[in-house]
């Protein structure tokens, strides 16, 4: 636990100073390729194709060139779209929701999966959820941890997967961490998710090692 809130104070500092500094969309970039290459190889050594997961930040995402520089690295890491899952916060999308619309709509159309982190933190209008086409909804953590404590959060997790299986909407839990956690998010039918009750973060070799002993509860994100 102490070191996921390492790693976020230590996230949180770091994309505000790149972002600062003016190489967020480049560093975003050599991120995606590297992600995309990396899945790429492990299709290529025979282990089971499993979509991979990239975080995109607001800057990314309002750059023109954007849905461009994802459609190249595609191309030249020879990934297929289906198997790239771009997640975006609520606010990304609430910013400019025309742009945002067209934006999604062009990386839907080239097979890309769309994903909505930290889900229930920011806006939650159901509106969006049904004007944008998203695929996938991440519960945040904040929620998760607490769902065994606190019956409005647990019920606030409930709603929230109710609601996107209502639309259509792979669920998936983040931070889970506890036997309890993942026992009652099954009793409300949230088939998937992630967490240190699954993996802490690994080296794209020793996740190729948990694949091939056939371990394909943790998720790549």
């Amino acid at each position: 636990m102490a070191a996921a809130r390492s790693w976020t104070r230590l996230s949180a500092q770091f994309v505000p100073i790149a972002q600062d500094c003016g190489l967020i969309v480049q560093i975003g970039r050599w991120v995606l390729r590297e992600a995309c290459t990396q899945a790429r190889a492990w299709q290529n050594a025979g282990l089971p194709p499993l979509p991979i997961a990239v975080n995109v930040s607001a800057v990314e995402f309002r750059d023109r060139r954007f849905v461009e520089g994802v459609r190249t690295i595609l191309l030249e890491t020879g990934l297929e779209a289906r198997y790239l899952e771009l997640e975006v916060t609520e606010g990304v999308l609430m910013e400019d929701a025309e742009s945002t619309a067209s934006v999604l709509q062009e990386l839907k159309t080239m097979g890309v999966q769309l994903a909505v982190d930290d889900f229930g933190t920011g806006y939650s209008s159901l509106s969006y959820l049904q004007q944008f086409p998203i695929d996938v909804l991440k519960i945040d953590q904040s929620f998760v941890h607490r769902i065994t404590a606190d019956p409005d959060d647990s019920s606030i997790v409930s709603a929230i997967i109710h609601m996107g299986k209502s639309l259509k909407h792979l669920v998936i839990a983040e931070g889970i961490e506890t036997q309890e956690q993942r026992a009652y998010l099954q009793t409300q039918r949230c088939t998937e998710g992630q967490g240190y009750l699954f993996s802490r973060p690994l080296a794209a070799a020793q996740f190729a090692h948990l694949l091939q002993m056939g371990l394909t509860e943790a998720v790549v994100h």
